[in-house]
């Protein structure tokens, strides 16, 4: 039987999902767009891709939690151990922990990668940490880590401590457990275009336009192929719904998107002024994400054009626009369901980029915007910083600007009142969305 062993390839399910994070590792790749091509290149769908998906996906969230098993199970600093050893055994120990594969196939596969991709050497020392790994089930080694948050809930320190500032100490447990359930398929019928009714699914608790999809390939939805619906978070869903109800004092022709890729929200957004006789003009910086924005929008209703321009010394003249959409790049720490590895990548330091940035643009679009009309800051983060402080430094030097009471738009929303009197902010563990933050602001005479 060991000679056998010796001479197995690795299970293409396992094999995939080793590659996708080395990718992740040595490419800084999204693991949801380097997983696709993986799974084509083996071949593999269904029950198999499913298995890779969760592989992949699982053990980026729990990666924190599975480091701290394995430091208390190996003879050296987990910095010693070579990183496709190390990438391998977080493998193992998902499946030994989290999924439902019995202790002896989660072990020989995870050794047969190993030998494959290592050698010998590193197989032996693969199955002699696995074992002693397998020796406890999850609930026993999180018992073991007491009450240190950021390794039982497999956060980094730094994030726990912003979290805690933006949800409190009391609900801090339910939200890190949130960031680990895995997101559900949601997708949106773009209103005048497609309909709700003809997406499979439950209707979504907040979206007047989503479904949540019970299973299979969304690609594989007529409206989602044709481009009339598309994939997309419920939170996303409401930032539009939000502009898109805000009340605006004169004409309401030109709505604009300042930061608009990928290109979900604009599509939405377009669908919705196209019913009004309105049009969107989607504005992105990175030319490769305009591209993306066109797509997304093409030959649907409302859409005056997509130009690749810098948001914050943007091309238009001031006052152009009656409603303006600033959905700000930032840590992206509101949507680590969706993806995981960003918690492991962002450090502190981001924000001394991003929270400038976010400012500039925030100015920008209230000097896009004429009198009478509004801007709608969003976010994807919670951080205090991005959200209250953002909002409340830029109208401490604007005299023409005042905060408008978003919560009245959203009265289906329960518990969603923003750390700034008016603002909104939404949470995975409340209403099952990404975190989004949302800010009305409307400009005056």
């Amino acid at each position: 039987m060991a000679e056998r062993s010796r001479g197995r390839r690795p299970d293409p399910s396992r094999l995939a999902a080793f590659e996708v994070l080395k990718a992740v590792r040595v490419d800084d790749a999204y693991a949801n767009l380097a997983l696709p091509p993986v799974l084509r290149e083996h071949g593999l769908s269904g029950r198999d891709a499913a298995f890779t998906t969760e592989l992949v996906s699982g053990t980026l969230r729990r990666r924190g939690t599975y480091d701290a098993v394995l430091a208390a199970c190996v003879d050296r600093p987990l910095r010693k151990v070579e990183a496709k050893v190390l990438d391998a055994l977080r493998l193992g120990v998902h499946q030994l922990l989290a999924m439902r594969v019995p202790a002896h196939a989660a072990i020989s596969t995870t050794v047969d990668l190993v030998r494959s991709k290592v050698g010998p050497g590193a197989a032996s020392f693969s199955n002699a940490v696995l074992r002693k790994v397998s020796a406890r089930d999850l609930d026993g080694w999180l018992a073991t880590f007491g009450d240190d948050l950021a390794t039982v809930h497999s956060h980094p320190a730094w994030i726990v401590e912003r979290l805690r500032e933006a949800v409190g100490p009391e609900e801090l447990p339910a939200l890190l457990a949130a960031d680990n359930e895995p997101p559900r398929v949601t997708l949106v019928a773009r209103p005048g275009w497609a309909t709700r009714e003809e997406l499979p699914g439950a209707p979504t608790s907040y979206s007047p336009w989503g479904v949540v999809l019970e299973g299979g390939d969304p690609g594989a939805v007529p409206a989602v192929a044709e481009g009339r619906a598309g994939v997309q978070d419920e939170g996303s869903q409401l930032v539009a719904a939000v502009l898109a109800a805000a009340p605006v004092d004169g004409p309401d022709t030109a709505w604009l998107d300042l930061c608009a890729g990928p290109g979900g929200k604009a599509a939405l957004l377009a669908a919705l002024a196209a019913q009004r006789g309105a049009t969107l003009l989607a504005n992105e910086r990175q030319t490769h994400r305009a591209r993306l924005v066109a797509r997304s929008v093409a030959g649907g209703p409302g859409v005056l054009g997509v130009v690749a321009g810098d948001g914050t010394a943007p091309p238009y003249p001031s006052g152009a626009f009656d409603r303006v959409l600033v959905d700000a790049p930032c840590t992206g720490l509101g949507a680590l369901r969706r993806r995981p590895e960003s918690r492991w990548r962002r450090r502190p330091a981001d924000l001394d980029e991003l929270v400038p940035l976010q400012g500039a643009l925030l100015r920008s679009a209230l000097d896009l915007v004429r009198p009478g009309g509004v801007v709608l800051y969003a976010t994807c983060s919670p951080m205090l910083a991005e959200t209250s402080g953002l909002v409340s430094g830029v109208l401490a030097g604007r005299t023409d600007v005042v905060l408008e009471d978003a919560t009245a738009l959203l009265p289906q929303v329960p518990d969603a009142a923003g750390p700034l009197p008016g603002t909104l902010q939404l949470w995975p563990h409340r209403h099952g969305t990404d975190a989004m933050f949302l800010a009305l602001l409307r400009r005056q005479g």
